[in-house]
């Protein structure tokens, strides 16, 4: 039974017909919403006890528990008695709701609100019209403690927000007689708010009401004096300059400036020029980093980007073209393996044509595009073209090229196992490097790298700080992607902390319901039911799943603990013995241990030895969760299962 949430208003739920769940009592409800205001993150029970009540009781955790069991009875009533709960999870010390984002009004409306700051003026004006019309009163109304306070003032601000863009769209869409009405409340009931004051002033003028427009803006100036004591802005005097002169008023909005702006630039620039090609890659480089289908699209026009640059001829401003695509990237599995070879064969040809007055910081960006693009091969080459890179970057002192370049150098980081420490020193030298300089992407890499390094070392504290800054910059910069990463990382750390095996397994479910049209191949395809074969290895239980798992690009090494949990021992057998050396890349010590695991099983010493070599250098680390996404546990406890199944001591022969 799909369940909507809502706290626009009094809180309340309801269910795919649209009809009220019942939530039981006030209490209940204070956990609903406690939880709805985390937005999917964990809160401690300790929190939700102190939230509850002013002066908490003795048995305040024992109540909190028993308001959990309760509401998730009404929450998922069809839920049999032994599987895990998929609504309202058990995470850790506390609880978390892991509801679908367009299943909370507060949710959609925040993320409807963000999105609209970059959709065209029709789409933005019908987001937030729709957007707007989810409230039913004043959020969390049914509440009057702390964080109910802050969470109302909080979504009361965008609800702000969202009613000044509105007019934004208006105004651009040559509408200003309708913002009017909505303004003139608004600036009524908020008289502080100086952008409604003037987007009032400039709906009135564009109406044709010029006397009301100044008017509008005299009284903003007598109430800002009088309530607040503070002069007018630069925005609200100016903008009366421009009224008395009759002049245009400046632009509202991104929406406007953006069209303004691009309509300059089609004017001034001239079809193939080569600034356009190289301000493309720009575009390229910020569309990114927006989300999947933003994601999707600078992949595919990047590699077009770099075919009409060669086509020009010149290798310096081919390599321009090609090092300037320098998106951070994070996951070591190319989203689309055959574009990235061309991407490192244009690149080498570029280095090739590279005439000796060529600027050392363009050779560099290319190598470090060598190296990135090359994640998971076996060849010295790109790893060569690293380090090549950084010591360039290092010599001519520029920020965002060492950046790129110890990107590189991160994603030649995985010729052995164990190298989590050398990561994670990476990791703390780009944060410290962006914090810097200022480079917001770079800075959520780092602290992603970070976040899988110490998840390796069993440090989980200093992951989760790593984990809330990617998130907080991610928000902050519109980032939406990170969450793929921070929340496959919460999941990993239940399964990682001894959360009992159904939380676990609940964990990893909801957070793959997010992975489904992420824009990142190399993530979406296999990785979560691989995240549970993990799970299930390290809890000792059969690899039972559903005949069309879709394994993608893992079903090699899943494949033999499969036909061995189908009791086809013989052909398990044979697959262990056609199962290749697993990649170069994050997951490399996580596919050994379920390589090593089918060995045991199977009694191939070959198999075995090989397993045991590969891990040795990880002894102290976990198990794949160097990925920060998965884990099979601690490393030494496949080595010792090993040893154990060869007749070994410390690693030596017994026999």
């Amino acid at each position: 039974m799909p369940v909507g949430f809502g706290v626009l208003g009094p809180v309340t739920a309801w269910d795919d017909a649209g009809a009220p769940v019942d939530l039981k009592g006030p209490r209940h409800r204070a956990v609903l919403a406690r939880l709805v205001a985390a937005r999917g993150r964990t809160v401690p029970v300790g929190q939700i006890v102190d939230d509850l009540w002013d002066d908490p009781p003795p048995g305040g955790v024992g109540a909190v528990r028993t308001f959990v069991a309760a509401l998730r009875r009404r929450l998922e009533p069809h839920r049999p008695p032994r599987e895990p709960a998929r609504l309202l999870v058990t995470d850790g010390p506390g609880y978390a709701l892991r509801a679908d984002p367009d299943a909370v009004d507060a949710w959609r409306f925040e993320d409807t609100v963000t999105a609209s700051a970059d959709a065209l003026p029709r789409a933005a004006l019908d987001r937030l019209d729709e957007a707007l019309g989810w409230w039913r009163g004043p959020a969390y109304a049914d509440f009057d403690q702390p964080w109910a306070h802050a969470e109302r003032s909080r979504l009361d601000q965008i609800r702000l927000t969202a009613v000044e863009r509105r007019a934004e769209a208006l105004l651009a869409l040559d509408r200003a007689a309708d913002a009017v009405p909505d303004l003139d409340a608004h600036v009524a009931a908020h008289p502080w708010r100086e952008d409604g004051w003037a987007l009032l002033a400039s709906a009135l003028y564009r109406a044709g009401r010029q006397a009301d427009a100044l008017a509008v803006l005299r009284r903003a100036r007598e109430l800002l004096r009088d309530q607040l004591g503070l002069d007018p802005g630069p925005r609200l005097r100016r903008l009366e300059t421009d009224l008395l002169r009759q002049a245009e008023p400046e632009p509202t909005g991104p929406a406007r400036v953006w069209a303004e702006t691009a309509a300059a630039y089609e004017r001034s620039v001239v079809p193939g020029a080569r600034a356009r090609l190289e301000s493309t890659v720009g575009l390229l480089r910020s569309l990114a980093v927006t989300g999947p289908g933003g994601l999707e699209a600078a992949r595919d026009q990047r590699e077009a980007a770099i075919t009409a640059a060669e086509q020009l001829g010149d290798p310096e401003f081919t390599a321009r073209v090609i090092g300037g695509y320098d998106v951070p990237a994070i996951w070591t599995r190319s989203d689309d393996p055959a574009q990235a070879a061309r991407v490192v064969a244009a690149a080498e040809r570029a280095l090739a044509g590279l005439g000796p007055d060529a600027p050392e910081a363009t050779r560099a960006r290319l190598l470090a595009t060598v190296a990135i693009e090359s994640r998971g091969t076996a060849s010295p080459r790109p790893a060569e073209a690293a380090r090549e890179a950084e010591a360039i970057a290092r010599r001519v002192a520029d920020p965002a090229l060492l950046a790129q370049a110890l990107n590189g150098v991160y994603m030649q980081t995985f010729h052995r196992a164990g190298l989590a420490a050398e990561r994670d020193g990476i990791g703390a030298e780009l944060v410290a490097l962006a914090a810097r300089h200022g480079l917001a992407t770079v800075e959520i890499l780092g602290h992603l790298i970070r976040v899988q390094a110490r998840s390796a070392l069993a440090d989980f504290t200093t992951a989760d700080a790593h984990a809330d800054a990617a998130d907080r910059l991610a928000a902050r910069h519109e980032s939406p992607l990170v969450g793929v990463f921070t929340g496959g990382y919460r999941a990993m750390r239940t399964a990682a902390t001894g959360a009992a095996y159904p939380d676990a397994e609940a964990a990893y479910r909801s957070w793959a319901t997010g992975l489904a049209g992420c824009g990142m191949p190399g993530v979406e395809r296999g990785l979560a039911p691989l995240a549970l074969l993990c799970l299930r290895v390290w809890h000792d239980l059969p690899a039972v799943f559903p005949a069309d798992t879709d394994w993608g690009p893992y079903a090699p090494w899943a494949r033999p603990l499969l036909l061995l949990a189908d009791g086809r021992r013989e052909e398990a057998a044979k697959a262990l013995r056609r199962i290749p050396a697993p990649p170069r890349d994050l997951l490399m010590e996580a596919l050994w241990c379920l390589t090593g695991h089918a060995a045991v099983a199977l009694g191939d010493r070959d198999a075995m030895l090989r397993a045991r070599s590969a891990l040795a250098p990880a002894v102290d680390e976990l198990a794949g969760a160097g990925s920060g996404l998965l884990t099979v546990g601690p490393v030494a406890v496949h080595l010792d299962r090993l040893d154990a199944a060869l007749g070994m001591t410390g690693g030596q022969d017994r026999s």
